[in-house]
């Protein structure tokens, strides 16, 4: 009992406070990255995204297939052909979409596989110096070689196709997740609470993945972003030199290297795919600018 006739309320547990505290950080990052979506950049991007996404899902409801012929060939942009016909009278703005469709399941597998295996990978060099320093020699050696060339040597050893191009994505993407992850692990060690938990006997693993990898979480959101442009412009890239997604399967990049062939014939053939390609692009670029603007706000 209290002086005051009520009864006593007992403490709240000393270990409360901090688990209140981290739940407040949290819902403080969520937050921000929400506010990204308020900014105009992020208002244009995320609905760019949406907009693609949503018409690359819903092309098979109205479209008999990438490989439906018109009969008329190199027809010019029309109300039923948007972006004309190709050589053998199937309609390009049907076989972009396809071919957005393609180049999406290739982002939205390899990039986020990227992520996981790159954070992991710069995180585990915690555990140990040698192998923190092993994985940094390998990152550097990825960074040597261009990604072009890179997925160029993958393809040949493999083949050509959706497989070449996902390991290539992943790879060329391990060594930037890799190398924030490892900055901010860099940058957390020596901070008060990971030395205690050090020495409260806390796992090194369990360190790292409750302290050290939420703080590396701001930087690789944004990042990530970044990467999406990076994979377009990778299977682009290969697929425009014919050693990325292989025909009759169509990509944004397979449409570009056959409308290079007819370029002095039908020069509109290239505009549809390229379109789309740019609109992809400055998409997740305007993503990328918007979230970076959030987490950096103070």
């Amino acid at each position: 009992m209290s002086l005051t006739g009520d009864p006593a309320v007992p403490p709240a547990p000393a270990a409360a406070a901090p688990e209140a505290a981290a739940t407040a950080r949290r819902y403080e990052g969520w937050r921000r990255y929400l506010l990204a979506f308020r900014r105009p950049r992020g208002i244009v991007g995320a609905s760019l995204v949406v907009v693609l996404v949503l018409t690359a899902l819903l092309v098979p409801a109205f479209s008999d297939g990438y490989d439906q012929q018109t009969g008329n060939t190199f027809a010019d942009p029309s109300l039923a052909h948007p972006f004309g016909t190709d050589e053998l009278g199937r309609d390009i703005f049907v076989r972009t979409l396809f071919g957005l469709r393609s180049d999406l399941v290739l982002l939205f597998v390899g990039v986020p596989l990227a992520m996981l295996l790159g954070t992991l990978l710069g995180i585990a060099g915690g555990l140990s110096r040698a192998l923190g320093m092993f994985l940094q020699r390998v990152f550097d050696i990825i960074l040597g070689f261009p990604g072009l060339v890179l997925g160029i040597v993958i393809a040949l050893i493999l083949e050509p196709g959706s497989t070449a191009l996902l390991i290539t994505i992943v790879i060329v993407l391990l060594p930037g997740y890799g190398r924030l992850a490892r900055a901010a692990l860099l940058t957390q060690e020596q901070r008060e609470y990971v030395l205690a938990a050090r020495v409260l006997g806390v796992p090194r693993w369990r360190v790292l993945l409750r302290h050290v990898l939420p703080n590396a979480i701001d930087p690789i959101i944004v990042h990530t972003a970044i990467a999406m442009v990076v994979a377009i412009f990778l299977e682009t890239g290969l697929s425009l030199v014919g050693l990325g997604i292989q025909p009759p399967q169509p990509s944004l990049g397979t449409l570009l290297n056959t409308g290079v062939r007819f370029l002095s014939y039908a020069p509109v053939y290239v505009l549809g795919p390229t379109l789309v390609l740019l609109l992809l692009a400055l998409a997740f670029s305007l993503l990328s600018d918007a979230l970076n603007e959030a987490v950096t706000r103070k």
